[in-house]
């Protein structure tokens, strides 16, 4: 694998290793099942793992794990091509979730949904497999305001994601080491580095989500009036205040 360099690779590095060390999301002799689904932010998260990997004072093994949903046009192909050419573990796990997901998905049930719940099933069994502990996911800075917008204004809940919780199975610790990281930087990184971008080819394409659409617009058009925004947002969930929210199930003197 190239070495990786350059101004924006740093800010990138120094960024993930300080979510890594702020959460503990990496300890010695962890065993990591990296999602890899050939978008720009998996890339980077793999890339920036091994990198990390590297020059680490501990010891840890990284395994990139591709799920192919069966979606028709998915080029799995490429992606091994780049895994294996860059000298990565990995594992290519072709599936029939898509067949599944015409034959039982109701009418009225998220398509989305169901893929993601048949995913997240297919990636705990091989994380399983592979005997890995954790599973690192590319979820970056957006994201995390992204669905904390979305839980606000849609589900009253205020939530967002955690940068390490323990999987739905209750067995393995997912990991979401770009917490810090935005997403521009991800991408204009992914574009600088030539990583082959692979499309998921779903046929519903998630990008036509309305909901979260609008969040990314709201976002940058807030982030255009107020340059700091973004960051005191993912601030605010690590700084809760309790004693200052309606949540009767907390009792406080």
């Amino acid at each position: 694998m190239k070495a990786l360099s350059g101004k924006l690779f740093q800010k990138i590095k120094r960024l993930t290793g300080s979510a890594i060390g702020d959460f503990d999301l990496i300890k010695d002799g962890d065993h990591i099942a990296v999602a890899v689904s050939g978008g720009k932010d998996s890339y980077v998260l793999l890339h920036l793992l091994e990198a990390l990997r590297r020059r680490a004072p501990i010891s840890f093994r990284l395994t990139a794990v591709n799920i192919d949903i069966g979606f028709p046009g998915y080029r799995s192909d490429i992606i091994e091509e780049h895994l294996r050419d860059c000298g990565f573990e990995y594992r290519m796990v072709p599936t029939e979730c898509f067949r599944i997901i015409e034959q039982k998905r109701s009418p009225d049930s998220s398509f989305c949904s169901f893929c993601a719940r048949l995913r997240r099933g297919v990636l705990y069994t091989q994380a399983q497999e592979l005997g890995c502990n954790k599973i690192a996911l590319g979820h970056h800075l957006d994201d995390f305001i992204e669905t904390l917008l979305l839980n606000q204004f849609f589900t009253g809940t205020l939530a967002a994601m955690s940068a390490s919780m323990l999987a739905d199975n209750g067995v393995h610790t997912v990991i979401r080491p770009l917490v810090y990281v935005e997403e521009k930087d991800i991408a204009d990184f992914a574009a600088q580095s030539g990583f082959p971008i692979v499309s998921c080819s779903c046929p519903e394409d998630v990008r036509t989500d309305a909901n979260r659409h609008r969040m990314k617009e709201l976002l940058a058009q807030l982030q255009g009036e107020f340059p700091g925004i973004k960051h005191s947002l993912i601030a605010s969930l690590g700084n809760v205040r309790p004693r200052h929210l309606l949540d009767k199930t907390l009792r406080f003197s």
